[in-house]
Parts: C-alpha cells; structure tokens; sequence
C-alpha cells in the first residue's frame, strides 16, 4: 500500500536554503512534522514562519556529533519519534589537489561524510526500537564518478553512496535506506567554491540550465511515500543535458 507523508516526523539537515528548504516545503505542504536544521538561525526562523505548520527548527552544526544526538532527542521530544531523516547538508568547494587547500579537504569530509554518519547516529537506535524508519542521504552525480577538482568532493559522496548501502544491508527488512544523486541543482552549493580558477572555469563546465530544489524535493517526498515494503534505495536525478 502506498504510504503518505502525513503524519510523519521528519528531520532536514540543511534546511535553510536550496534541497534542504525546498524538502521541508513539500514535507509540510503534505502534512509531515519537520524539524528544519541548519547553522543559519535567521533563515531557519524565516523558512519556519513561511511555511507554517507543525514545523519546528534548531540551529545545529552536523560536524559535531553531541549536536546531532540532540537534534535528535528534541525531534522524539516535539513529535514524539523520528519517522525519517534527510541528511542533506554539504559542501563542494572544488579545487585541484595540487592547489593543497588542505582546510577546504578537511571541511567537506566534517561536513560531507561526518554529517551524515552523525545523523544516522542521532536517529539509528530508536528506528530499530521501532522497527520502522526512513534514513534518506544526499549524494550526488559525483558520488558516481570523478573529474578534474572533484577529487576530494567526489571522494566524500562516494562515502556517502558506500555508509548507504552498508546501512542498508545492516537493517535489512527493519528501516529503509535512500540514496539521492542529484546533478546540477540551482542552489547556494557552488558559493562554497573558493578556488579563483575553479570559480573562472565553473560556467563553461556547467552551461546548461540546471533543476530547481523542488525538483530533488519531489523525488525525496516519492521516496517517503512509496509503500513500506518497497526499498528506493538509489535515485540519481539531473538536468537531460548534463553528462556527467
């Protein structure tokens, strides 16, 4: 039986622009409890108040771990339990290896890998005390493959694709695992690029018009959605244009 996110407590990290906020739009628009979080207080109180609802928020930083357990102690605290989580959070300031932007290195795998294991951390036990959960990470088309300044970034979505598929081989028949791959997305992702020369090459590598948040929202809300018994375990959406 197809099921519906209404009713359901949800947690999105990442919240306060891009998939993020477009996820929890739609999550609220169908009747889901969302817990909205993110590092950037006054755009969380804004999307909060936007979108009404049983919507609530916390400023949180998905690189450190005892944050995290607490974002999830105050989800089962507002609604009661933790239907699904959505990590969302990342960053991809791409650059050449030999450029040594070690501090850039360092940031996406706290914010990439390390986010994302700490959020399955906050919600993990008390899904399987439930017997029942939805664990959705977001990856990315280079989580499929490499290229030139993706080495790092790549490298750390590839860690999400393999943390996705270990959890789900672990809690097989007890919580669902989802894996979302997007490509070129219109989102704030690529203001976190900091290399003068990436920042110079970036539009001729990406001149095709990209998806919009709400695009990735609606595949997440589908993945949500879909019966209980039915693991969407990958889904990799991007513009027809793109190649890569």
């Amino acid at each position: 039986m197809p099921q519906s996110a209404a009713g359901k407590s949800v947690i999105v990290t990442g919240a306060s622009s891009g998939i993020g906020a477009a996820t929890a739009r739609k999550l609220a628009e169908a009747g889901a409890d969302v817990m909205l979080a993110a590092r950037r207080e006054d755009r969380l109180k804004a999307l909060a108040a936007e979108i009404g609802g049983n919507v609530r928020w916390r400023v949180t930083d998905v690189t450190n771990h005892a944050d995290m357990l607490k974002l999830g102690e105050d989800t089962i605290k507002a609604f009661g339990k933790v239907d699904v989580i959505v990590n969302n959070a990342g960053i991809m300031p791409l650059s050449p290896l030999a450029n040594r932007r070690v501090a850039e290195w360092d940031q996406m795998i706290d914010v990439n890998i390390k986010g994302v294991l700490y959020g399955i951390d906050a919600v993990l036990t008390h899904m399987l005390a439930r017997g029942d959960g939805h664990v959705i990470n977001v990856s990315s088309v280079a989580g499929l493959m490499t290229n030139p300044t993706s080495a790092v970034y790549s490298g750390t979505k590839h860690a999400v694709k393999a943390i996705s598929e270990g959890l789900r081989k672990e809690t097989a028949g007890k919580i669902r695992v989802t894996c979302v791959y997007p490509g070129k997305v219109n989102t704030e992702l690529g203001l976190s690029i900091k290399d003068p020369a990436v920042i110079a090459g970036i539009g001729a590598r990406f001149n095709y018009t990209g998806l919009e948040g709400e695009d990735i929202a609606n595949a997440i809300l589908f993945a949500i959605a879909s019966p209980r018994n039915m693991g969407i375990n990958d889904i990799v959406i991007r513009p027809i244009e793109q190649e890569m």
